[in-house]
Protein backbone atom coordinates (compact mmCIF):
# COMPACT_ATOMS: atom_id res chain seq x y z
CA UNK A 1 0.00 0.00 0.00
CA UNK A 2 1.16 3.58 0.68
CA UNK A 3 3.19 3.83 3.78
CA UNK A 4 6.68 4.08 2.80
CA UNK A 5 8.80 7.16 4.65
CA UNK A 6 10.10 3.91 6.96
CA UNK A 7 13.59 5.27 6.10
CA UNK A 8 13.33 8.86 5.91
CA UNK A 9 15.83 9.44 8.27
CA UNK A 10 19.64 9.54 7.56
CA UNK A 11 20.41 7.63 10.56
CA UNK A 12 18.02 4.73 9.81
CA UNK A 13 19.19 4.77 5.87
CA UNK A 14 22.95 4.98 6.63
CA UNK A 15 22.72 1.33 8.44
CA UNK A 16 20.62 -0.08 6.21
CA UNK A 17 23.85 0.13 4.17
CA UNK A 18 25.05 -3.16 4.59
CA UNK A 19 23.52 -6.21 5.75
CA UNK A 20 25.26 -8.34 4.12
CA UNK A 21 27.15 -11.46 5.57
CA UNK A 22 25.01 -14.46 5.74
CA UNK A 23 24.48 -18.30 6.44
CA UNK A 24 23.95 -20.72 3.77
CA UNK A 25 20.89 -20.33 1.72
CA UNK A 26 18.02 -23.01 2.47
CA UNK A 27 16.66 -24.68 -1.19
CA UNK A 28 13.22 -23.24 -1.57
CA UNK A 29 10.50 -24.61 -3.72
CA UNK A 30 9.68 -21.13 -5.83
CA UNK A 31 9.71 -19.78 -9.21
CA UNK A 32 13.42 -18.11 -8.65
CA UNK A 33 14.69 -21.35 -9.96
CA UNK A 34 16.81 -19.33 -12.05
CA UNK A 35 18.87 -17.44 -9.30
CA UNK A 36 22.23 -19.18 -8.97
CA UNK A 37 23.24 -19.72 -5.49
CA UNK A 38 26.92 -19.60 -3.56
CA UNK A 39 28.15 -19.57 0.12
CA UNK A 40 28.12 -16.13 1.67
CA UNK A 41 32.47 -17.15 2.24
CA UNK A 42 32.48 -17.60 -2.02
CA UNK A 43 31.46 -14.00 -2.33
CA UNK A 44 33.13 -11.99 0.23
CA UNK A 45 30.48 -12.16 3.40
CA UNK A 46 31.18 -13.24 6.60
CA UNK A 47 28.74 -16.14 8.00
CA UNK A 48 29.04 -15.43 11.54
CA UNK A 49 27.81 -11.78 11.63
CA UNK A 50 24.53 -12.66 9.68
CA UNK A 51 24.03 -16.15 11.72
CA UNK A 52 24.18 -13.69 14.38
CA UNK A 53 21.67 -11.06 12.81
CA UNK A 54 19.32 -14.68 12.29
CA UNK A 55 19.57 -15.81 15.93
CA UNK A 56 18.43 -12.30 17.45
CA UNK A 57 15.56 -11.98 15.17
CA UNK A 58 14.39 -15.58 16.08
CA UNK A 59 14.47 -14.48 19.58
CA UNK A 60 12.19 -11.80 19.23
CA UNK A 61 14.50 -8.58 20.09
CA UNK A 62 13.12 -7.25 16.21
CA UNK A 63 9.38 -7.99 16.55
CA UNK A 64 7.59 -9.42 13.53
CA UNK A 65 10.44 -9.79 11.09
CA UNK A 66 9.51 -11.97 8.41
CA UNK A 67 12.29 -12.60 5.49
CA UNK A 68 15.86 -11.73 5.19
CA UNK A 69 17.39 -12.53 1.50
CA UNK A 70 20.76 -11.25 0.21
CA UNK A 71 22.11 -11.45 -3.13
CA UNK A 72 25.94 -10.71 -3.91
CA UNK A 73 27.74 -10.71 -7.46
CA UNK A 74 24.59 -12.25 -8.89
CA UNK A 75 24.42 -14.89 -6.67
CA UNK A 76 21.42 -15.55 -3.81
CA UNK A 77 23.95 -16.50 -0.81
CA UNK A 78 21.29 -15.91 2.08
CA UNK A 79 17.78 -16.58 2.33
CA UNK A 80 16.10 -16.96 6.01
CA UNK A 81 12.53 -16.99 6.85
CA UNK A 82 10.65 -16.40 10.21
CA UNK A 83 7.26 -17.39 11.20
CA UNK A 84 4.65 -15.61 13.11
CA UNK A 85 1.29 -16.04 14.30
CA UNK A 86 -0.58 -12.87 12.97
CA UNK A 87 -3.86 -15.02 14.00
CA UNK A 88 -2.63 -14.30 17.75
CA UNK A 89 -0.89 -11.07 17.09
CA UNK A 90 -3.36 -8.66 15.40
CA UNK A 91 -6.55 -10.57 15.08
CA UNK A 92 -8.37 -8.68 17.50
CA UNK A 93 -7.48 -5.77 15.94
CA UNK A 94 -8.83 -7.23 13.26
CA UNK A 95 -12.60 -6.91 14.13
CA UNK A 96 -12.73 -3.48 15.39
CA UNK A 97 -12.29 0.23 12.81
CA UNK A 98 -9.62 2.13 12.65
CA UNK A 99 -7.82 3.93 10.19
CA UNK A 100 -5.58 1.04 9.29
CA UNK A 101 -8.40 -1.22 8.20
CA UNK A 102 -10.51 1.37 6.26
CA UNK A 103 -14.27 0.91 5.59
CA UNK A 104 -14.41 -2.65 5.14
CA UNK A 105 -13.12 -5.33 8.03
CA UNK A 106 -12.69 -8.32 5.85
CA UNK A 107 -11.52 -6.82 2.68
CA UNK A 108 -7.70 -6.44 1.33
CA UNK A 109 -7.50 -3.05 3.20
CA UNK A 110 -7.89 -4.37 6.57
CA UNK A 111 -3.95 -4.25 7.82
CA UNK A 112 -4.54 -6.80 10.48
CA UNK A 113 -6.49 -9.07 8.81
CA UNK A 114 -4.25 -12.26 8.60
CA UNK A 115 -5.70 -13.17 5.72
CA UNK A 116 -4.37 -10.48 3.67
CA UNK A 117 -1.55 -9.10 5.83
CA UNK A 118 1.19 -9.39 5.24
CA UNK A 119 1.16 -12.12 3.08
CA UNK A 120 -1.50 -12.60 0.54
CA UNK A 121 -4.02 -16.00 1.50
CA UNK A 122 -1.57 -16.90 4.04
CA UNK A 123 1.08 -18.00 1.16
CA UNK A 124 4.18 -16.69 0.56
CA UNK A 125 3.51 -13.39 -1.56
CA UNK A 126 4.11 -10.68 0.73
CA UNK A 127 3.21 -7.59 0.76
CA UNK A 128 5.28 -4.79 -0.72
CA UNK A 129 3.19 -1.57 0.51
CA UNK A 130 4.97 1.56 -0.51
CA UNK A 131 7.62 -0.34 -2.11
CA UNK A 132 5.04 -0.62 -4.97
CA UNK A 133 5.77 3.24 -5.91
CA UNK A 134 9.31 2.08 -7.13
CA UNK A 135 8.23 -1.21 -8.67
CA UNK A 136 5.52 0.83 -10.77
CA UNK A 137 8.22 3.56 -11.53
CA UNK A 138 10.14 0.37 -12.88
CA UNK A 139 6.84 -0.08 -14.95
CA UNK A 140 7.00 3.59 -16.36
CA UNK A 141 10.77 2.88 -16.99
CA UNK A 142 10.04 0.39 -19.34
CA UNK A 143 7.44 2.13 -21.25
CA UNK A 144 9.77 4.96 -21.11
CA UNK A 145 12.55 2.61 -23.03
CA UNK A 146 9.79 0.85 -25.23
CA UNK A 147 8.45 3.79 -26.75
CA UNK A 148 5.06 3.64 -25.26
CA UNK A 149 4.96 6.65 -22.54
CA UNK A 150 6.36 9.27 -24.33
CA UNK A 151 6.84 12.28 -22.04
CA UNK A 152 6.98 11.92 -18.12
CA UNK A 153 7.18 15.92 -18.67
CA UNK A 154 3.61 15.75 -19.71
CA UNK A 155 0.82 18.13 -17.79
CA UNK A 156 -1.22 15.45 -15.03
CA UNK A 157 -4.05 17.53 -16.10
CA UNK A 158 -3.65 16.69 -19.62
CA UNK A 159 -4.75 13.10 -18.85
CA UNK A 160 -8.03 14.25 -17.03
CA UNK A 161 -11.44 15.93 -18.08
CA UNK A 162 -10.70 18.98 -16.48
CA UNK A 163 -14.45 20.21 -16.22
CA UNK A 164 -14.60 16.78 -13.54
CA UNK A 165 -11.54 17.95 -11.30
CA UNK A 166 -11.61 20.57 -8.89
CA UNK A 167 -9.76 22.97 -7.24
CA UNK A 168 -7.47 23.78 -10.51
CA UNK A 169 -5.10 26.57 -10.62
CA UNK A 170 -2.22 27.87 -12.38
CA UNK A 171 -0.36 25.06 -10.24
CA UNK A 172 -2.03 22.62 -10.21
CA UNK A 173 -1.87 23.06 -14.22
CA UNK A 174 1.88 23.32 -13.97
CA UNK A 175 2.36 19.73 -12.34
CA UNK A 176 4.09 17.03 -14.52
CA UNK A 177 4.28 13.55 -14.43
CA UNK A 178 7.72 14.14 -13.39
CA UNK A 179 6.60 15.64 -10.41
CA UNK A 180 4.29 12.55 -9.30
CA UNK A 181 7.51 10.96 -9.52
CA UNK A 182 9.40 13.05 -7.02
CA UNK A 183 7.13 13.61 -4.66
CA UNK A 184 7.15 16.87 -5.17
CA UNK A 185 3.56 17.33 -7.03
CA UNK A 186 2.62 20.27 -4.44
CA UNK A 187 -0.96 18.92 -3.08
CA UNK A 188 -2.25 19.64 0.30
CA UNK A 189 -1.41 16.48 1.41
CA UNK A 190 -0.14 15.70 5.45
CA UNK A 191 0.74 11.87 5.61
CA UNK A 192 3.10 12.67 8.20
CA UNK A 193 0.80 10.96 10.84
CA UNK A 194 0.77 7.37 12.03
CA UNK A 195 -1.64 5.56 9.62
CA UNK A 196 -3.85 4.56 12.58
CA UNK A 197 -4.73 8.27 12.81
CA UNK A 198 -7.43 8.91 10.59
CA UNK A 199 -6.37 12.72 9.90
CA UNK A 200 -3.40 10.94 7.98
CA UNK A 201 -4.49 11.84 4.37
CA UNK A 202 -3.10 8.78 3.06
CA UNK A 203 -5.85 7.10 5.40
CA UNK A 204 -8.51 9.19 4.11
CA UNK A 205 -7.29 7.96 0.55
CA UNK A 206 -8.36 4.71 1.45
CA UNK A 207 -11.51 5.13 2.93
CA UNK A 208 -12.96 6.78 -0.35
CA UNK A 209 -14.18 5.42 -2.71
CA UNK A 210 -12.16 6.95 -5.83
CA UNK A 211 -8.93 7.15 -4.58
CA UNK A 212 -7.65 9.02 -8.23
CA UNK A 213 -10.83 11.48 -7.97
CA UNK A 214 -9.37 12.46 -3.82
CA UNK A 215 -6.36 12.89 -5.12
CA UNK A 216 -6.68 15.56 -8.37
CA UNK A 217 -9.18 16.77 -6.30
CA UNK A 218 -6.94 18.21 -3.77
CA UNK A 219 -6.10 21.83 -3.37
CA UNK A 220 -2.46 23.13 -3.93
CA UNK A 221 -0.17 23.94 -1.22
CA UNK A 222 2.97 24.71 -3.54
CA UNK A 223 4.68 25.07 -6.13
CA UNK A 224 5.51 21.96 -7.86
CA UNK A 225 8.66 20.67 -8.17
CA UNK A 226 9.71 22.84 -5.46
CA UNK A 227 9.52 20.60 -2.38
CA UNK A 228 9.72 17.01 -1.16
CA UNK A 229 6.16 16.05 0.58
CA UNK A 230 5.38 12.54 0.90
CA UNK A 231 2.36 11.63 -0.64
CA UNK A 232 0.82 8.41 -1.64
CA UNK A 233 -2.05 10.01 -3.31
CA UNK A 234 0.31 11.56 -6.24
CA UNK A 235 1.52 7.62 -6.48
CA UNK A 236 -1.93 6.57 -6.87
CA UNK A 237 -2.54 9.19 -9.82
CA UNK A 238 0.02 6.90 -11.96
CA UNK A 239 -2.12 4.11 -12.21
CA UNK A 240 -4.91 6.37 -14.15
CA UNK A 241 -1.74 8.23 -16.22
CA UNK A 242 -0.22 5.12 -17.49
CA UNK A 243 -3.65 4.03 -18.81
CA UNK A 244 -4.19 7.11 -20.17
CA UNK A 245 -0.50 7.54 -21.73
CA UNK A 246 -0.12 3.88 -22.78
CA UNK A 247 -3.54 2.56 -23.37
CA UNK A 248 -2.74 -0.49 -21.07
CA UNK A 249 -3.41 -1.37 -17.28
CA UNK A 250 -0.08 -0.48 -15.53
CA UNK A 251 -0.48 -4.57 -13.85
CA UNK A 252 -0.93 -5.46 -17.58
CA UNK A 253 2.17 -4.21 -18.63
CA UNK A 254 4.36 -5.09 -16.14
CA UNK A 255 2.92 -9.08 -16.56
CA UNK A 256 4.34 -9.02 -20.13
CA UNK A 257 7.44 -6.31 -20.15
CA UNK A 258 8.86 -6.28 -16.45
CA UNK A 259 7.97 -9.43 -14.92
CA UNK A 260 7.73 -11.91 -17.72
CA UNK A 261 11.72 -11.21 -18.84
CA UNK A 262 12.87 -11.52 -15.27
CA UNK A 263 11.10 -14.97 -14.96
CA UNK A 264 8.29 -13.40 -11.89
CA UNK A 265 5.30 -15.39 -12.77
CA UNK A 266 3.78 -15.38 -9.40
CA UNK A 267 2.36 -12.11 -7.98
CA UNK A 268 -0.83 -10.23 -6.42
CA UNK A 269 -1.57 -6.62 -6.87
CA UNK A 270 -4.34 -5.01 -5.35
CA UNK A 271 -7.33 -2.95 -6.86
CA UNK A 272 -8.56 0.33 -4.95
CA UNK A 273 -12.59 0.59 -4.73
CA UNK A 274 -12.86 2.47 -8.11
CA UNK A 275 -11.26 -0.66 -9.96
CA UNK A 276 -7.78 1.16 -10.65
CA UNK A 277 -4.82 -0.34 -9.98
CA UNK A 278 -3.09 0.55 -6.43
CA UNK A 279 0.32 1.88 -7.38
CA UNK A 280 0.86 3.82 -4.37
CA UNK A 281 0.77 0.27 -2.47
CA UNK A 282 -0.72 -2.99 -3.57
CA UNK A 283 1.83 -5.04 -4.98
CA UNK A 284 2.78 -8.71 -3.57
CA UNK A 285 5.97 -10.51 -4.44
CA UNK A 286 7.83 -13.50 -2.98
CA UNK A 287 11.09 -11.92 -1.67
CA UNK A 288 13.74 -13.52 -4.38
CA UNK A 289 11.49 -11.72 -7.11
CA UNK A 290 11.52 -8.46 -5.68
CA UNK A 291 15.21 -8.92 -5.31
CA UNK A 292 15.27 -9.66 -9.38
CA UNK A 293 13.83 -6.28 -9.63
CA UNK A 294 16.64 -4.03 -7.98
CA UNK A 295 19.22 -6.97 -9.53
CA UNK A 296 17.57 -5.39 -12.98
CA UNK A 297 18.31 -1.89 -11.38
CA UNK A 298 21.86 -2.83 -10.15
CA UNK A 299 22.88 -4.46 -13.50
CA UNK A 300 21.46 -0.88 -15.57
CA UNK A 301 18.66 -2.36 -16.68
CA UNK A 302 20.05 -5.53 -18.39
CA UNK A 303 18.72 -8.91 -16.91
CA UNK A 304 20.79 -11.66 -18.16
CA UNK A 305 21.56 -10.23 -21.52
CA UNK A 306 17.96 -8.47 -22.19
CA UNK A 307 17.71 -4.63 -21.62
CA UNK A 308 14.74 -4.92 -19.93
CA UNK A 309 14.25 -0.88 -19.15
CA UNK A 310 17.16 1.49 -20.55
CA UNK A 311 20.60 2.61 -18.45
CA UNK A 312 19.48 6.05 -18.96
CA UNK A 313 16.34 5.35 -16.99
CA UNK A 314 18.37 3.58 -14.46
CA UNK A 315 20.57 6.25 -14.23
CA UNK A 316 17.44 9.32 -13.83
CA UNK A 317 15.46 6.97 -11.05
CA UNK A 318 18.84 7.04 -9.10
CA UNK A 319 19.85 10.31 -9.26
CA UNK A 320 19.06 12.84 -6.64
CA UNK A 321 16.03 14.84 -7.83
CA UNK A 322 15.32 16.34 -4.63
CA UNK A 323 16.45 17.00 -1.03
CA UNK A 324 14.11 14.51 2.14
CA UNK A 325 13.71 15.67 5.77
CA UNK A 326 15.40 18.53 7.10
CA UNK A 327 18.91 20.37 7.95
CA UNK A 328 21.71 17.93 8.48
CA UNK A 329 19.46 14.98 6.60
CA UNK A 330 21.28 13.61 3.44
CA UNK A 331 18.87 10.94 2.63
CA UNK A 332 17.65 12.37 -1.20
CA UNK A 333 14.60 10.99 -3.58
CA UNK A 334 14.42 9.91 -7.24
CA UNK A 335 12.03 8.60 -9.42
CA UNK A 336 10.58 6.71 -6.45
CA UNK A 337 13.45 5.34 -5.04
CA UNK A 338 14.84 6.77 -1.66
CA UNK A 339 19.01 7.57 -1.98
CA UNK A 340 21.28 7.28 1.55
CA UNK A 341 24.66 8.25 1.50
CA UNK A 342 26.83 5.17 1.71
CA UNK A 343 28.24 4.78 4.72
CA UNK A 344 31.74 3.66 3.66
CA UNK A 345 31.98 6.41 1.07
CA UNK A 346 29.74 9.48 1.39
CA UNK A 347 30.06 10.74 -1.81
CA UNK A 348 28.13 7.54 -3.54
CA UNK A 349 24.25 6.52 -2.29
CA UNK A 350 22.43 3.13 -1.76
CA UNK A 351 19.44 3.00 -3.40
CA UNK A 352 16.30 1.45 -1.98
CA UNK A 353 12.51 1.35 -1.26
CA UNK A 354 10.70 1.29 1.64
CA UNK A 355 7.28 0.46 3.06
CA UNK A 356 4.98 0.27 5.73
CA UNK A 357 4.95 -2.31 7.95
CA UNK A 358 9.71 -2.81 7.20
CA UNK A 359 9.59 -3.68 3.70
CA UNK A 360 13.26 -2.94 3.20
CA UNK A 361 15.12 -3.63 0.02
CA UNK A 362 18.10 -1.75 -1.15
CA UNK A 363 20.62 -2.02 -3.64
CA UNK A 364 24.56 -1.53 -2.32
CA UNK A 365 26.12 -0.46 -6.19
CA UNK A 366 29.52 -0.08 -4.50
CA UNK A 367 29.50 -4.00 -2.92
CA UNK A 368 27.74 -5.31 -5.55
CA UNK A 369 24.36 -6.53 -3.75
CA UNK A 370 20.89 -6.78 -2.84
CA UNK A 371 19.79 -7.11 0.37
CA UNK A 372 15.58 -7.74 1.18
CA UNK A 373 13.86 -7.57 4.38
CA UNK A 374 10.01 -8.17 4.71
CA UNK A 375 8.64 -7.35 8.60
CA UNK A 376 4.74 -6.51 9.74
CA UNK A 377 5.85 -4.31 12.62
CA UNK A 378 2.57 -1.77 11.78
CA UNK A 379 1.88 -0.08 14.81
CA UNK A 380 3.44 2.95 16.33
CA UNK A 381 6.22 2.19 19.35
CA UNK A 382 6.10 -1.26 17.81
CA UNK A 383 9.69 -2.71 18.37
CA UNK A 384 11.20 -3.22 14.22
CA UNK A 385 15.12 -4.26 13.02
CA UNK A 386 17.35 -1.47 13.58
CA UNK A 387 18.14 -0.92 9.98
CA UNK A 388 20.94 1.40 10.67
CA UNK A 389 22.47 -0.01 13.50
CA UNK A 390 22.13 -3.63 12.58
CA UNK A 391 23.37 -3.13 9.10
CA UNK A 392 26.46 -0.86 10.17
CA UNK A 393 27.38 -3.67 12.32
CA UNK A 394 26.94 -6.00 9.33
CA UNK A 395 28.51 -3.90 6.88
CA UNK A 396 31.95 -4.23 8.44
CA UNK A 397 31.34 -8.19 7.17
CA UNK A 398 31.75 -7.54 3.98
CA UNK A 399 35.40 -8.08 2.32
Amino acid sequence: MRRGALLATAGVTTALLLTVASAGVAQRASTDAAWPTASPRAVGLEVAVLDSLDAEIRTGQYGNVDRMVVVRHGKLVYDKSYAHDYDAIYGDSANVQNALNAKDLTGPYNYFNPWWHPTYRRGDLHTLQSVTKTVASAVIGVAVTRGDFTSIDAPVLSFFDTTLVQNIDDRKRRMTVRHLLTMTGGFDWNENLPYIDPNNTASALEASPDWVQFTIDRPMAREPGTTFNYSSGESALLAHVFRRATGMDVEEYAARHLFAPLGITRWYWKRTPSGSLDTEGGLYLEARDLARIWELFLRDGSWRGTQVVSAAWVRASVTPAVSVGGPGSKTQYGFKWWLYPDPLDASKSVWGGSGFGGQVPIVFPALDMVVVFYQWNILPGQSGLPVGRTLLRLGKAAR
